[in-house]
């Protein structure tokens, strides 16, 4: 291979078919350029160890005044001149905070979000589930996306803080506008859309949390409200940040772990087959799901100090994009059948689709058991479910992604 054929390879989400598959792209650029840098202006890793080595340096940064670079692409100067104009900061989120801001946030939040509340919504999670199949079931068909993976987690995280049911679908729309200023590129128009819905999501969420702290209930945002260690509370801010994030990023990352696993499933017809006369293998199955197309394909971490990777020295202030997607096809770590669907796979929990380090996802354990109970019910409550199209409609997200329709015959 010559110098110039190296150049040539880039990461380049437009490619015609990306979204279908991105796996190719990855496996080209992990192969040819894994520290590679975009002409955009920030870095992405494709490999699995380098992943794993920058989502756990405690040395990276999460926080946006750090990067000496700014993310290109046409709504750059439109996001400051907008952000500006914002009435609360998303950089109050965890998401955006490194210690000992996170740690602080993660603790008062984590009070809230324990594993005993966790295990008294499943019984909650599977009449969820079951509803949402009685309803489709004498239909013959169903939108997996729109009739099972996008309300669950909804409602889940609406009844978990306690949120007016009057109001719910205004948030839903709110959030599912927001979600697109995690892409790396983003329209004007989304753009401009996004943050109008954060206005509106942000003003309606003081008023919700003002009336909850005069009424107090037995609620997740009444428990965020009440969260206190040493006497350090979550001031109003951050409050409204944290819940805002949780549906932003928590509802859509599950949506797309049980769109992205039914669809492979599907396609995967002997493995389906496995799951469904063993459903001791659900737990298993949901893990390697998550590897195999995983629903949050890049993570971001920003340098500090120079970093060297692979021979190349990323500068302190860059944007890096480690491709949690590509690292878990990674034939170094899995195999030389990465890219095939075992839902009995070995170690597939090591796969990275929950990020790593400090900022490994606070809702990991919700996702898995939604996924759980979802994708196990459908499968075991209709044998003959099939696709009704070879052709997926996909979100078209470069960070999160996932399916905007998923249509099924549930067969006899």
């Amino acid at each position: 291979m010559t110098a110039g054929e190296t150049q040539r390879v880039a990461f380049n989400p437009f490619e015609p078919g990306f979204f279908d598959n991105p796996y190719a792209q990855y496996r080209l650029l992990r192969e040819r350029d894994p520290v590679h840098r975009s002409e955009l202006g920030f870095w992405v890793l494709f490999r699995y160890a380098d992943v794993v080595r920058v989502l756990r340096d405690p040395g990276m940064s999460v926080e946006e005044s750090n990067a000496l670079v700014t993310m290109g692409g046409p709504a750059a100067e439109l996001f400051e001149e907008l952000a500006a104009e914002r009435p609360v900061s998303e950089e109050r989120s965890m998401l955006g905070l490194d210690p000992p801001d996170h740690t602080r946030l993660r603790r008062l939040v984590t009070k809230a979000f324990t594993p005993r509340v966790l295990e008294t919504l499943r019984p909650r999670i599977e009449r969820l589930v079951g509803q949402a199949l009685d309803e489709v079931a004498p239909k013959g068909e169903m939108d997996v996306i729109a009739d099972l993976a996008f309300p669950l987690p909804f409602t889940v995280i609406s009844e978990m803080l306690g949120m007016p049911e009057s109001n719910r679908l205004q948030l839903r729309t709110w959030s599912h506008a927001m979600v697109k200023t995690l892409d790396p590129i983003i329209t004007p128009d989304e753009l401009r859309t996004a943050f109008d819905a954060g206005v509106q999501m942000i003003a309606h969420l003081t008023e919700v949390t003002a009336w909850k702290r005069a009424n107090p209930a037995d609620d997740l945002l009444s428990a965020l409200i009440a969260a206190e260690e040493d006497g350090d509370v979550l001031s109003e801010e951050e409050l409204i940040a944290q819940v805002t994030l949780l549906y932003i990023a928590g509802h859509e990352t599950t949506v797309n772990l049980i769109g992205n696993g039914a669809l492979a499933l599907l396609r995967h017809r002997a493995q389906l087959e496995r799951l469904r006369s063993d459903p001791s293998l659900v737990p298993d199955a949901v893990e390697e799901l998550l590897r195999y197309d995983s629903p949050v394909q890049f993570s971001r971490r920003i340098t500090l100090a120079p970093l060297e990777l692979d021979g190349a020295v990323i500068e302190p202030g860059s944007f890096v994009l480690t491709g949690l997607g590509a690292a878990n096809h990674d034939p170094a770590e899995w195999g030389e059948d990465a890219d095939e669907l075992d839902l009995a796979r070995d170690g597939a929990m090591h796969h990275q689709s929950f990020g790593g380090g400090v900022h490994y996802c606070l809702g990991a354990a919700l996702a898995r058991l939604e996924a759980r109970v979802a994708l196990g019910q459908l499968v075991r409550r209709f044998p003959g479910l099939e696709l009704q199209t070879d052709e997926q409609s996909w979100n078209g997200r470069i960070v999160l992604r996932g399916l905007d329709r998923l249509p099924v015959a549930l067969g006899a």
